[in-house]
């Protein structure tokens, strides 16, 4: 059995604990810790990858040490390898969302969802709580980018009914590997393909309801996956929900840049800050020279900045790994500075437009 040099504690990395003793990475998936395997171990000590996925750590600790005496993975009793989330008759119907920022952009297939999860990655490098709430309910790519395919659970709310005197139902969001917090139309059924043949009144609802009628924990963020357009779903975000500002994605093409600069106007004219601009697909380097092409030519990101008057906050290159990941489920495993740059630049510019600090009713 290989001698472990790294003491385990709870303020032990992941990633390096996982280096030096490879079947740590066992003990901890079977407690649920999803994020071993993600660009977020690389930040994250045991102690806070339990507290996020809200788990206790001593008998994380213990399975751990009885590991390395064994060389085996111990047996895991039920009740730890449970979360500890917020039981739902202790749901009063408040939850604290520090801040909200939706991703925009008015055009679509310039990777929105792509955005908004690099940037929830980041975030969690940051060791936030992170939620996404995608609100494209037609096209919803974020739990299949994400590898979630069981349905959201339903509970009843113990405080409140509907009119015919049921309770009201509430729903559970799923989980990602790294403890993001997903509600998404795709994750009301367990079929990914289902269409869902809903007019705009029934989906402003569905979006309203998908932040109302949550059990949220408290979040530091929740980041808003937007589909295209600048309709129903847009109008019902920015006039429904206390956004901090909006994340506008744009790529270095002419048509998409009038399109986002649409997007742009309608942000201004809700009198609603626009955080920052994202160039997604901005540039390819080749692997074999390092020589750098514009693809979809010259960069527009500073004149949508100019016009968003907001800065941009990342030109992210096209990168064919990080399309293969989130095509497999598995874009929780980007472990690339860009999340941490995208995650900075974000919470600078959120210090830059201040709100008032206040607990948001979601019932």
């Amino acid at each position: 059995m290989p001698t472990i040099q790294l003491e385990i504690g709870p303020q032990t990395n992941i990633k390096e604990l996982v280096a030096d003793f490879p079947i740590a990475e066992k003990v901890l998936t079977e407690f649920g810790l999803g994020c071993v395997g993600c660009g977020v171990s690389a930040t994250e000590t045991i102690e806070q990858g339990a507290r996020a996925h809200g788990l206790r750590i001593e008998p994380i600790l213990a399975a751990l040490s009885q590991a390395r005496l064994s060389g085996s993975v111990p047996p895991i009793a039920d009740e730890d390898r449970r979360p500890q989330r917020r039981a739902p008759g202790a749901f009063a119907g408040r939850a604290k969302i520090k801040h909200i920022v939706p991703i925009m952009s008015g055009k679509g297939g310039v990777g929105k969802s792509l955005v908004t999860a690099l940037l929830a990655l980041g975030l969690r490098r940051r060791h936030l709580t992170v939620g996404i709430l995608d609100a494209d309910i037609t096209g919803p790519s974020i739990p299949k980018i994400f590898g979630l395919r069981t349905p959201m659970t339903i509970e009843p709310d113990p405080n409140r009914t509907t009119p015919d005197g049921r309770p009201q139902p509430l729903m559970v969001p799923s989980q990602s590997r790294s403890a993001i917090e997903i509600v998404s139309a795709n994750l009301l059924t367990d079929k990914e393909d289902t269409a869902m043949v809903w007019r705009g009144p029934i989906l402003s609802g569905v979006i309203r309801q998908f932040y109302e009628q949550v059990t949220w924990s408290d979040l530091d963020v929740l980041l808003v996956d937007l589909p295209p357009g600048t309709s129903d779903a847009p109008l019902t975000v920015l006039q429904s929900l206390d956004i901090n500002g909006v994340v506008l994605v744009t790529m270095p093409q002419a048509l998409a840049t009038m399109i986002v600069r649409k997007a742009a106007n309608l942000v201004h004219q809700m009198k609603k800050p626009i955080l920052g601009v994202v160039e997604n697909m901005s540039y390819f380097i080749a692997p074999d020279t390092g020589k750098r092409y514009d693809i979809f030519g010259p960069s527009y990101a500073d004149a949508v900045a100019e016009l968003a008057e907001a800065p941009v906050l990342a030109r992210i290159p096209i990168d064919p790994r990080k399309a293969q990941l989130a095509d497999e489920g598995r874009v929780e495993e980007i472990d690339d500075p860009v999340c941490d740059a995208l995650a900075t630049a974000l919470l600078d510019a959120i210090a830059a437009h201040p709100k008032p600090t206040e607990t948001i009713s979601l019932i």
